[in-house]
């Protein structure tokens, strides 16, 4: 070893989704299968080199005004990063600071540790009951702060407001956040209720999924004032200008196109309902999704071969080689034609396999 290789720090990455460099029906990054709002395109089609010379706003005062009316929340509750994952790890670094460890379920969004990790915060994994569920009498317990996904990744079970209430006033002495990166596509109402209620919950959204926005990287968190700014003195003594001006105009149109975005979801909904019950009558088993995907197991042919089988037709699903999940796929929602290149594809799959 060199003698300056032990100044380096060392963590294991977060490993996204693959992204395949040929046409396939790729439903293993849950991304939108349909195009943003028309006005992005007509925003973005308007833009002249300004929007290149200039600084952007650091307050990205235009989308944060938009957040707010369309959410009834003051501007001052409002954060915006680039992409969930900026406002996930800035909300790291400013409140996961204490020797306590910080409390997240064992089966989850796998960047909770990488950033644990990297910010050198404790942590303790909270294992998932049987179904796949939060214990949340296991989070009862003395901690430097709790964060969990809902609905949660990869599992796609959302907890009712109730639930999450009952959380945080179990642990009030520190910060809770509830990652809704999926909560567009659920049943249940978002923890955004229960801001009046507690000032120490943050609540993070995205572009990325129901709005379709994955590749502007927008993210947004929703808390007390208190919190927010204590988030922005972070963002700003670690890099003022993180979201570029078009993205800030684009993200501010998507907002106020209220009537697309619900449409969106509709489909991505009833399209989810449909595949849910074709994998059922394959054979499949999974818990009810509320996310624009589905965490599916089948009875007799194995996740990795089922994976290894639907790369080979050029269609591509997540499998995660971990503990408890390993026999599972995370299906993601596309288009109706698309559902239905998978299924056939199943269907050729598997009876093959039981032949």
């Amino acid at each position: 070893m060199k003698a300056w290789e032990d100044k380096i720090r060392r963590v294991t990455p977060y490993v996204p989704g693959e992204q395949p460099k040929k046409p396939v029906i790729k439903l293993n990054t849950n991304e939108c299968p349909y195009p943003p709002s028309p006005a992005v395109k007509e925003v973005l089609e308007s833009m002249d080199t300004t929007y290149l010379r200039l600084y952007p706003d650091t307050e990205a005062t235009a989308l944060a005004k938009a957040l707010a009316l369309t959410y009834g929340i003051n501007e001052d509750q409002i954060f915006i990063g680039v992409g969930s994952d900026d406002v996930l790890a800035m909300a790291f670094m400013t409140f996961f600071q204490g020797k306590k460890p910080i409390l997240f379920p064992d089966i989850t969004y796998s960047f909770y540790d990488v950033w644990a990790e990297l910010f050198r915060i404790p942590y303790e994994k909270i294992p998932l009951d049987a179904e796949f569920h939060l214990v949340r009498e296991n989070y009862y317990k003395e901690n430097g702060g709790v964060i969990f996904p809902n609905p949660n990744a990869p599992t796609g079970i959302a907890e009712n407001l109730d639930f999450i209430r009952d959380i945080l006033v179990h642990n009030q002495d520190v910060i809770v956040i509830v990652d809704e990166a999926y909560i567009d596509f659920a049943e249940k109402p978002s923890a955004i209720e229960l801001l009046k209620e507690f000032e120490n919950l943050l609540v993070v959204q995205t572009f990325s999924k129901s709005r379709a926005m994955a590749g502007m990287r927008i993210g947004y968190a929703f808390g007390s004032k208190e919190l927010i700014h204590a988030m922005k003195d972070i963002k700003y003594s670690f890099n003022s200008y993180t979201m570029n001006m078009a993205a800030q105009a684009a993200g501010t149109a998507a907002v106020l196109d209220q009537k697309y975005f619900e449409s969106t979801v509709e489909k991505v909904v009833e399209t989810r309902k449909r595949t849910a019950d074709c994998l059922k009558k394959l054979g499949f088993v999974f818990p009810e999704s509320e996310a624009n995907f589905i965490f599916a197991s089948h009875k007799t042919v194995p996740a990795k071969q089922l994976y290894e089988e639907l790369k080979k037709r050029d269609i591509y699903v997540r499998y995660f080689n971990k503990p408890r999940i390993d026999n599972y796929l995370r299906i993601t929602i596309g288009t109706d034609e698309q559902m239905e290149h998978l299924i056939t594809a199943l269907e050729e799959i598997l009876d093959e396999a039981n032949r």
